[in-house]
């Protein structure tokens, strides 16, 4: 007949006398537990970490000393930013909205876009990896590219203005939401599209009935996020021609007017902040 056995306050296994051992601690059940790291291998890790700094340092010419003789300099800057030339608020208005206006068509191009190349790239769904290697690396090229250098290159071919700017934030934004969305495409649940083909739907069906749904809120958020930041980046493509705010900051800094310039970088900032805070909350609201 077994004796029944409890388990105490510190864990140990005890029978009805109150006799036991704690578990693991017989022949037959050692554990092992993986020591801490001792005390040379945290030494050597900041050993390599300072002699990375060092050598960035060196070979960057970069150096303290440099950087408290500027600091005079960055005092004075501030000092002639300070206070802001509040009357030029009202030359900005069009120009922020221009920037508005710009990120929004180009997160919407871009991410209309990115749909059939995350499917395209996701493993799961295109059985062949001569297709989706070769579009994942055409995705990375995209995203190895500024978005000011985009900007720059559009320019050149379809001039100064905002068209420019939206084509360079609709480049961005495919490389920025595909690459989210088919490495979330390929952790989504597989048995709703086995199912789907056991009853002999097509590739299609499967896609919208089945991978849509489990998708769409995360896709939202990318879109969202995207949104977030082409507006900031949208705010100095104007610094190459391509519209929006930018153009201000170009103009104010050329004619060294530093106290309209801090104008333009607070009211970037407001704008800034009120869209990552209705992004955040909508994304809090669809996740």
């Amino acid at each position: 007949m077994k004796q029944p056995v409890n388990v105490s306050i510190d864990g140990s296994l005890q029978n009805e006398s109150g006799k036991g051992k704690r578990p693991g601690t017989g022949s037959g059940s050692a554990v092992h537990r993986p020591k801490p790291p001792g005390r040379t291998k945290h030494l050597l890790t900041l050993v390599i970490i300072l002699l990375l700094l060092w050598a960035s340092a060196r070979q960057t010419d970069a150096s303290f000393s440099e950087l408290f003789e500027g600091l005079p300099n960055m005092l004075d800057l501030l000092r002639e930013m300070f206070p802001p030339r509040w009357t030029y608020f009202d030359n900005i208005i069009q120009g922020m909205l221009e920037t508005i206006r710009m990120a929004l068509i180009g997160t919407t191009i871009g991410a209309i876009i990115a749909i059939p190349v995350s499917i395209i790239c996701a493993g799961n769904l295109m059985p062949s990896r001569w297709i989706y290697y070769p579009a994942r690396f055409v995705l990375n090229l995209i995203r190895t590219v500024p978005d000011l250098l985009l900007a720059a290159l559009f320019v050149a071919v379809f001039g100064l203005g905002p068209i420019p700017g939206i084509l360079a934030l609709a480049v961005f934004s495919v490389g920025l939401i595909a690459k989210l969305t088919y490495e979330t495409l390929e952790t989504i649940d597989q048995g709703p599209l086995e199912a789907m083909t056991a009853v002999g739907m097509n590739r299609i069906q499967l896609i919208v009935y089945g991978v849509v749904p489990q998708l769409a809120a995360q896709f939202t958020s990318y879109v969202l996020y995207a949104f977030e930041i082409n507006v900031r980046a949208a705010a100095i493509l104007g610094l190459v021609g391509a519209g929006g705010i930018g153009l201000y900051y170009e103009a104010t800094l050329g004619f060294l007017e530093y106290d309209k310039t801090s104008v333009i970088i607070l009211f970037t900032l407001v704008i800034v902040l009120i869209i990552d805070y209705v992004s955040t909350k909508l994304r809090e609201k669809l996740l």
